[in-house]
């Protein structure tokens, strides 16, 4: 800037007015960011289906409501081959690492041992 004198100022900005105009420029980049992905949730929303129906909604069977099994299981062990040189396949495994158990019995508490880690009971004597 040239004065009626001609002296030339030269404006310096503070490293504290530098901090602020980072701040706000940050804040528009914020903001701008946020606006972006709310634009895009709204997009990827209006494209999926529509929420189902009350009518439309799982209706209880005929036969009423589907009980629980109770059962013990027992640990169902992975086959051996035949022959040696014979490889297990996946076809050839269960498709659960349980089986059910012969012995239907439920295990009952016995006195005198202990209840679980840390139950404050004696433990087996």
């Amino acid at each position: 800037m040239v004065t009626a004198s001609g002296e030339l100022h030269v404006l310096a900005v503070s490293g504290a007015a530098l901090g602020v105009i980072a701040a706000f420029v940050g804040g528009l980049v914020l903001v701008g960011a946020l606006l972006w992905a709310f634009w895009l949730g709204n997009r990827v929303r209006r494209r999926e289906p529509r929420p189902p129906r009350p009518e439309e909604q799982p209706k209880l069977p005929d036969s009423g409501p589907v009980h629980e099994i109770r059962e013990m299981r027992e640990p169902d062990e992975v086959p051996h081959a035949q022959d040696e040189s014979e490889r297990l396949r996946p076809e050839n495994l269960h498709a659960s690492g349980t089986k059910r158990s012969e012995n239907q019995k439920r295990r009952r508490w016995s006195p005198g041992s202990s209840g679980s880690f840390g139950g404050g009971g004696p433990g087996k004597t």
